[in-house]
C-alpha cells in the first residue's frame, strides 16, 4: 500500500514537472527525453491578447523544414500568424488542431507559421505530425531556439504573434488560446483590417 502510494506521488510529481516546463522555458536540457504529451481536457485555454508590443518588427530569423528548405521570416511579405510551440508542451499540443482549423479557414488572408522549438528538430516533429491530422500547418523548425531567444530568452510556450504584411506586430498571445473560436478569427481579421493602409478615394 505504501509503495503504491509512493509510486502515485512520484508519478504526479513527474507530470507536474513536465507541464511546468511550458511555463518557465527552462526545459532545454530535459526536453530531450520527454515524449509528446497527449491532449488533455484538463488543459485550459487561458491565453490573453497582449497589444503592448504592437509595432515591433518580425524577427530576422531563418527557420528550416525537415527537408532542409529555409524561410527567412522577415522576408515573408504577407500577414503572418507566427506560433512557437514544442512537442513536449501540453498546451501547445492542445492548440495545434485549433491552429490547423484556423489556417484552413483563413487561407489566402493570413499565413499561419508553426515553428517548433524542439532541440531535436525533425526527429520529434515529423513523428508528431505523422500521428496527427494537421494538413494545414507547416513543419518549420528552430532547433537552436534562436527565435525563442529573440523573444526574450525562452518565452512561455505556446507564444503566438500576429504580424501585418509589412512585418509589424499587431498583437501576441502567451499561453494556449482557443484558435478555433469565432472570437479568434474576428481578432485576427479585425487587426489585419485595421493595419491595411486606407485606399485613395
Amino acid at each position: 500500500m505504501a509503495k503504491s502510494r509512493l509510486f502515485l506521488i512520484c508519478l504526479a510529481a513527474g507530470a507536474a514537472m513536465s507541464l511546468g516546463a511550458c511555463d518557465n522555458g527552462a526545459e532545454d536540457a530535459a526536453q530531450e527525453n520527454v515524449t509528446a504529451p497527449q491532449p488533455s481536457e484538463t488543459i485550459e485555454l487561458t491565453g490573453k491578447l497582449d497589444r503592448s508590443f504592437a509595432g515591433e518588427a518580425i524577427p530576422e530569423v531563418t527557420v528550416v523544414d525537415p527537408a532542409g528548405e529555409e524561410l527567412v521570416l522577415s522576408e515573408v511579405g504577407e500577414p503572418v500568424l507566427l506560433n512557437l510551440w514544442a512537442t513536449w508542451c501540453a498546451p501547445c499540443v492542445v492548440e495545434m488542431p485549433l491552429l490547423d482549423e484556423l489556417a484552413a479557414d483563413l487561407e489566402g488572408r493570413v499565413r499561419v507559421l508553426t515553428v517548433s522549438e524542439d532541440m531535436r528538430g525533425a526527429e520529434v516533429v515529423e513523428p508528431f505530425f505523422e500521428a496527427r491530422d494537421l494538413p494545414n500547418l507547416p513543419q518549420w523548425l528552430d532547433p537552436d531556439n534562436e527565435l525563442a531567444f529573440t523573444f526574450g530568452g525562452g518565452p512561455v510556450l505556446p507564444l503566438t504573434v500576429l504580424y501585418d504584411a509589412e512585418g509589424n506586430e499587431l498583437w501576441r498571445v502567451i499561453g494556449a488560446y482557443d484558435w478555433g473560436s469565432e472570437e479568434a478569427r474576428a481578432e485576427v481579421l479585425d487587426a489585419l483590417a485595421g493595419a491595411e493602409p486606407a485606399s485613395d478615394s
